[in-house]
Parts: C-alpha cells; structure tokens; sequence
C-alpha cells in the first residue's frame, strides 16, 4: 500500500513507527486512516483518532517527536486546512456575535467539568513552575507573579480582559487590596465567578472588550488574545490604551508561535477553539508599537508541557463522573488535545509569553520580575 509505505518513512525521520514497541510508536487498528491522513492531514490525523482508527500509548511523546522532526510541514495541507487558513489572513472570524462562539462551543462546556480539571485553582492557563512542587502552587505563582509586575498597590482599579472563572481577580482582590473588573464572554464563567468572588470589591460583565469605555490603573489579560484574532489585534491594543491611565501598565499573557505566518494545527481550531488565531511576537508588536512602549517579554513556555500534563491527569482521575454525559468519542477529542498541546510545549513549538507594555514608559526604567 503506497499510503502506509508513505507514512512509515514520514514517521520514521521522528523515531516513530507503526506497529512499534515504545510508549510513542503508534497501533494502526483501521488501514484507511493513512488515505484519511494524506488528504486531510491534521484534521485527518484527529478525527480519525477520536474515531479509533488509531492509538498510542504515551500521545504527548508522540507529538513532541512529531513536532521536533517537523513532521506536520512535510503534509500537504488540505483544502478544508487551506480554506480556514485564508479566511483567518482575509476575514474578521471574531466580529459581532461571533467573538462569543469560543464561550458556547468551549468554555461554556460545564464549570464542574473544568474545575475538576483544573483543579482548586480554577486556572486554565500556563502555570509557573519556578520553584512549584505541584499544579496549585504553580498557579498561585502565576497569579502573584502578574500582580508583583503590575506593581499592584491597595486601592487601585484594574481591568481584567477574559476574567475566566474570576480566580486572578479573587487573588488579586484578597491579597493586593484592589478593585477588579472582570469582563468574559461566557455566561457559565459569569455565572460561577460571581458567586465565587461575592463580597469583594470585584464586578463582572459579559461584555466584549470592545465595549469597554473605562480608565483602569492598570489593564491585565490572560489567556485570552489567542482569541481575538488577527484583524482585530490593533483594535484590541487600542482599547486597552483608552482603558488604561498615563502610568498605568498592561500585562500580555498568551500562547505564541515562533514566527509569523506560522500555521496553528487546524483540528485545534476545528474542534477547541473556534476562530483561534495564536500570534507571533511581529504579530503583537506590529499592533502595539505605535501605542505602547513594550517594557518587558518574559518566555515561560516549556512550563505549558508540565500544567497540560497535570490536567490530563485531573481529567482521567474524574473522568468517571463525566462519561455519561459526554461520551467517550469526546473523551478521545479532550486527551488528544491536552496530550497534544502538550507536544507542542514540549518541542518549544509553541511559547507562552508575559509582555508588559506602558504607555509612555515607566520613569527609570521596569524592573523585571521573575
């Protein structure tokens, strides 16, 4: 069969193979997934593995040697891939009503669910593993982490775009003395977070950053510009500006590729995160740098492999309170892209980046904060 001869030398040049012994080798139990995969490639690749037609063992080992030997640039990309692709570079996927579809098809999937993956930290973003023994400490770390490079200081206001389940401005409130204002597009986030944070001075709103026509001491975002999109990154750093005081400072927190143009993996975007566009630091700059001085870019992205790898463990030790709701088709979607992603931490494909911005530049300089 040309296909199969096709994928065992493409999977060969990653130390992978067909039918193989190691933890990353993979099993074939149907042979139309090699036809699936050379015409559909990455959506090919997913599909058929939440499908069964394939498995492994160890799938975050097998996608941190696929992604080391660059194997998905040696896959034509499909037409389905291909069209998504262009639409991103053409249209505005996150205009109106449409910046909500990540909250009803993702975040919107069940607060039970998430928490328990999660955990009692209620993060679902990169924890900082610098001296963290365990999933909640990192976390903690984080959140203190953005707070010490905010400066914040008692009484002041803040901003929090994509406020999540309200854990960051709950943290930030109890611990710092300051006001937030939390803003998200999905109403189960909404919801918990605020009964979560009853009685501290926290409001959130579901309302689109657009919206947002506020001055804030300071402006913070985390996790949540992978969503934005291409073609509305300059609008959204012009909205922080307006938000934001003369010496006010802004932390970036968000996923990044290495270089501009470079193609998130489609099955992502198909079924996680709808009109998902993850950028470059070009991509940032070119829409900050005539509003904004970029104070300081702090890469922890390697920290991203060991938070997904504490997730996937939540979401197996739980998952028995789960599967008859969901399924087990979905079952297979969520490991894949938590064992994937993880791959994609693991090879240094993808970076998670701190960006503090000012708006005219802090007075003798920032000093960073690790």
């Amino acid at each position: 069969m040309q296909e199969k001869t096709w994928a065992e030398k493409l999977l060969a040049a990653a130390d992978i193979r067909i039918g193989g012994d190691n933890p990353w080798d993979i099993q074939i139990h149907n042979p139309a997934v090699y036809d699936r995969v050379l015409t559909q490639g990455s959506i090919g690749l997913g599909e058929s593995y939440m499908d069964g037609w394939w498995s492994c063992k160890n799938l975050d080992q097998f996608f941190n040697k696929l992604f080391l030997a660059n194997i998905p640039g040696h896959i034509t990309m499909s037409w389905p891939a291909l069209v998504d692709y262009i639409k991103v570079k053409i249209l505005n996927l996150q205009k109106g009503k449409r910046a909500f579809e990540v909250a009803y098809r993702h975040y919107d999937l069940g607060n039970d669910f998430f928490k328990a993956m999660v955990g009692p930290s209620l993060m679902y973003s990169c924890g900082y593993w610098n001296n963290s023994k365990d999933l909640d400490s990192a976390q903690f770390a984080k959140m203190d982490l953005i707070c010490r490079k905010l400066n914040l200081k008692k009484g002041q206001r803040i901003l929090e775009i994509g406020s999540g389940w309200g854990s960051f401005a709950k943290y930030a409130a109890e611990n710092y003395g300051v006001a937030v204002t939390g803003v998200t597009v999905s109403k189960e986030q909404l919801k918990f977070s605020k009964d979560y944070c009853k009685g501290l001075p926290i409001e959130f709103r579901l309302q689109d950053y657009r919206q947002i026509h506020e001055k804030f001491d300071h402006v913070v975002s985390i996790a949540m510009f992978e969503a934005v999109g291409l073609k509305n990154f300059t609008a959204y750093m012009q909205v922080v500006k307006r938000c934001l005081k003369d010496d006010g400072l802004f932390l970036l927190h968000t996923i990044g590729l290495p270089a501009p143009d470079s193609q998130f993996d489609p099955w992502l975007n198909k079924y996680i995160f709808p009109n998902g566009f993850v950028p470059s630091l070009r991509d940032i700059f070119q829409a900050s740098e005539k509003l904004f001085i970029t104070e300081d870019v702090h890469n922890f992205g390697a920290d991203y492999d060991r938070t997904l790898m504490e997730w996937h463990k939540n979401f197996q030790l739980t998952w028995p309170k789960f599967e008859k709701h969901y399924g087990q088709k979905f079952y297979r979607m969520w490991e894949y892209y938590l064992l994937m992603c993880a791959g994609l931490s693991r090879s240094r494909t993808t970076q998670l980046w701190h960006i503090v911005f000012s708006q005219n530049g802090v007075p003798g300089g920032y000093q960073s904060i690790r």
